[in-house]
């Protein structure tokens, strides 16, 4: 692979503007290629050429006199094709290059070359010393919250104080080094040096801060006589050192009390105060050490992009200072990588000693000193594409293609739709079937959104807050809806009984609950405790949903109402798990019989299941217009409402067709709806329809290469918006039946959602990488009082 496309793989995508152009840069020195190749002959066939005129020097080297005078100049400053200098650029320390080769033929290319290079350079530099300089800032906090932790587990676990144990270590020492003095005595040189080093190790240990280790070229003796003087005189100051943490810190410490429970809510809209005094226990202790544990491990991952940040760009600017000397026939990249490497970019290791130090507190606290497991830890392993993923996905695929396949040559070869029990079959089997009809086809967009996220580049599993490595690829996703519409798919064709058994007048009670069958199955997947079928993702999902019916009582996150807007789409998978319980719950199955649209209950409970996606998204909005004071979640909650309304109004206009009251409203407040979202849609959750932005009617940054995908979207998500016409027409085909209609138009419906979820994550993380936004911000367990630190 080409450096340029490995370069733009290794890039942390919300800090890509901050990168060095390599590109551009690319393109600066084809550019004078060409004008080289055009208008003069290449350096080295002239430099070769020059040296046929030179005197010759003899067959026979000489031997250069001592005397000989040399020249003032040294070969490098006759040589010498670039001078960079550092100047101030707006208030912080720039560089900026001259080049001496200006007035040559073609230097004006080469001038404009190492201007863009310097503000590439200086981009680069500046963007690394902020983020230097925050970490250096978040690392001081943390440092508080690591001594706010050790002493917290010292009140924990030793609620009565921490013995002294000074004169105990103190004599230990004293008969350690007596110990040392008689062996040194009779032993060889090389074994005392050996046992100074370990004595001096232990010094370090139990008096950090006693006097400095001598150099290991000192003479025996005075190193003996440092050892006794450390042990002798340094001993009593120093045991403060190994002393735990002090508790006088838990004395202005305070608990960071997040309204993320449905009982913190409800205090917090009540106005109850929350305790924010610590409650020493070790509930309370496994608590703020999980959270503190997070911390670091966020803390930690952004030291390493912060490294490789490093890496990459001064990687990128050997390389094409090297580019630049191949085209050229100069010798500048020796002069430019040596200020690369002084300057604040290349020289800097505060982040490794960062890293180290973290390292070192992670593997000492949060994993009982187990190297090992830490790193494991700090450094998951990468995910790995199985093959085994892409064998299954494939097999499955075939045998879905395969069955409906046979599905179809079963309907056609026995006349199944022309038989007097087809009617009856699309009143009461369709629907139940249509459920894994809907979920797969839903799973199948998502794996495309996947697939294109990962192409452009879009870090969904940032934006969603995925676990590292635990994040499903599209060929996971397919896999999963291939072997749902296999499953579903075998149990249709196991089930195209038309007509009764006419000796028992009714139909086989065990093909009849297959579609049950299927949905308990589907149900204990989801919630089976066992690491088996992607267990953190269905338990991501499970929380994700359980969040959305409790939605105003948990903190709303991305992934919360983004699963939300999934639902809204999914109003016909609402409907058949309302049928299922009607269905099977009457025991209509036995005589496949649809009593359902007849019934008062399940009519009066159409309107309450229809709703809830809706209602779920409302409160969210509301939860975020209580919490962020944004009137904009006020405008969306309001479009989610006119929503709520338009389509109660057309859910009872579908049960009561007579009345024309409600074929009336149901128009008005459908068009409502419809432009509200329409416009929401395009305007604040796709970013579009800016007219000042550079790409006229559309955004300043676009992801995809060709605009015309962008307004094709615009006209599909119109026009599909408007698919609820279809409701208030009572449009039917003469060769379909009402069901498989609704079908349909409920089919479309989620495929305008899974065009809609691109280009929402695509706006999404274009304002991510607009305010290189690269990590989730984690709530930190203890608050210290400021006053008070200020006062100390």
């Amino acid at each position: 692979m080409k450096f340029g496309k490995e370069f733009m793989a290794q890039m942390v995508p919300e800090w890509q503007a901050a990168y060095m152009d390599y590109n551009f840069l690319k393109m600066q020195l084809k550019e004078i290629q060409r004008f080289n190749a055009r208008g003069r002959p290449a350096a080295h066939l002239v430099k070769q050429k020059s040296t046929l005129y030179r005197a010759f020097s003899g067959l026979i080297p000489r031997q250069k006199s001592q005397r000989q005078p040399t020249s003032l100049s040294s070969p490098d400053e006759e040589s010498q094709v670039i001078v960079v200098n550092s100047v101030a650029q707006d208030g912080s320390l720039g560089y900026e290059t001259r080049f001496l080769m200006s007035e040559e033929e073609g230097g004006e290319y080469e001038l404009v070359f190492f201007r863009r290079l310097d503000d590439e350079f200086n981009k680069v530099n500046k963007f690394h010393r902020s983020k230097v300089d925050e970490v250096l800032k978040e690392a001081d906090v943390l440092t508080k919250q690591m001594n706010a932790l050790i002493a917290f587990r010292i009140k924990v676990e030793n609620p009565n104080g921490w013995p002294d144990r000074s004169n105990d270590i103190n004599r230990l020492s004293s008969d350690v080094a007596a110990s040392w003095a008689t062996l040194s005595a009779s032993a060889p040189s090389g074994a005392r040096a050996a046992s100074r080093r370990v004595f001096k190790d232990f010094l370090l240990d139990v008096e950090p801060t006693c006097g400095r280790q001598q150099p290991d070229g000192s003479r025996n003796g005075e190193d003996d006589n440092a050892i006794h003087q450390n042990v002798e005189e340094k001993k009593p100051n120093n045991f403060r050192a190994t002393r735990p943490a002090p508790l006088q810190v838990l004395d202005r410490l305070k608990i960071n009390n997040t309204l993320e429970t449905p009982r913190s809510t409800i205090k917090g809209f009540l106005n109850v105060p929350n305790r924010t005094e610590p409650n020493f226990n070790k509930e309370s202790l496994k608590k703020v050490e999980e959270r503190l544990k997070r911390a670091l491990v966020v803390f930690y991952n952004k030291l390493r992009l912060l490294k490789s940040y490093s890496f990459l760009n001064t990687l990128a600017f050997s390389k094409i200072m090297k580019k630049y000397d191949k085209i050229t026939s100069r010798d500048a990249s020796k002069a430019y990588l040596k200020m690369v490497d002084n300057s604040y970019l290349g020289s800097s290791d505060e982040v490794s000693r960062l890293m180290e130090r973290v390292e070192h507190t992670f593997i000492k606290h949060f994993s009982n000193g187990n190297r090992s497991k830490g790193m494991r830890i700090l450094r998951p392993k990468a995910k790995r594409e199985q093959h085994r993923v892409t064998f299954f996905m494939g097999f499955f695929g075939g045998c879905t293609v395969a069955l409906v396949l046979a599905l179809i040559l079963i309907a056609r070869a026995r006349n199944l739709l022309d038989k007097p029990g087809a009617t009856q079959y699309m009143e009461t089997m369709f629907p139940l079937y249509s459920l894994f009809g809907f979920v797969v086809l839903h799973m199948l967009m998502y794996a495309a959104n996947i697939y294109f996220w990962r192409r452009y580049r879009v870090n969904y599993a940032f934006i969603f807050g995925f676990k590292q490595g635990t994040e499903l690829g599209y060929r996971e996703v397919l896999l999963l809806s291939f072997c749902l519409a296999t499953l579903a798919l075998a149990s249709v064709v196991s089930n195209l009984d038309m007509e009764m058994d006419p000796k028992t007048k009714d139909y086989k009670a065990l093909t009849e609950l297959i579609p049950l069958a299927l949905v308990v199955l589907v149900l204990i997947i989801f919630i089976y405790p066992f690491n088996i079928i992607y267990r953190s993702s269905r338990f991501f999902f499970l929380t994700c949903l359980f969040h959305c019916l409790c939605a105003p009582l948990y903190k709303v996150t991305l992934p919360d109402f983004f699963l939300a807007d999934q639902l809204t789409s999914q109003l016909q998978s609402f409907r058949s798990l309302e049928f299922y319980v009607c269905y099977y719950g009457w025991g209509d199955y036995k005589l496949r019989q649809n009593t359902c649209s007849t019934s008062d209950v399940f009519r009066a409970f159409s309107f309450f299941v229809v709703a809830i996606p809706y209602w779920c998204r409302l409160f969210q909005c509301l939860r975020r217009l209580f919490e962020e004071k944004d009137a904009m979640q006020g405008y969306n909650a309001l479009k989610y409402f006119s929503a709520l309304v338009a389509i109660s109004v057309r859910t009872a206009y579908s049960l009561d067709r007579g009345k024309i009251n409600w074929n009336m409203m149901a128009w008005i407040f459908s068009i409502i709806a419809a432009i509200y979202g329409t416009y929401w849609d395009l305007v604040f959750d796709w970013g579009l329809l800016q007219r000042q932005s550079k790409n006229r009617w559309l955004r300043d940054k676009l992801l995809l290469p060709y605009k015309s995908v962008y307004f094709g979207a615009m006209a599909l998500n119109v026009l599909l918006r408007f698919a609820w016409l279809q409701t208030v027409l009572n449009f039917q085909v003469s060769f379909l039946h009402k069901e498989a209609m609704t079908t349909i138009f409920a089919s479309l419906e989620i495929i305008r959602r899974g065009i809609w979820n691109f280009f929402r994550l695509e706006n999404e993380h274009l304002n991510n990488v607009g305010a290189y936004r690269a990590f989730k911000s984690v709530p930190l367990p203890f608050n210290y009082d400021e006053d008070e630190d200020k006062d100390d």
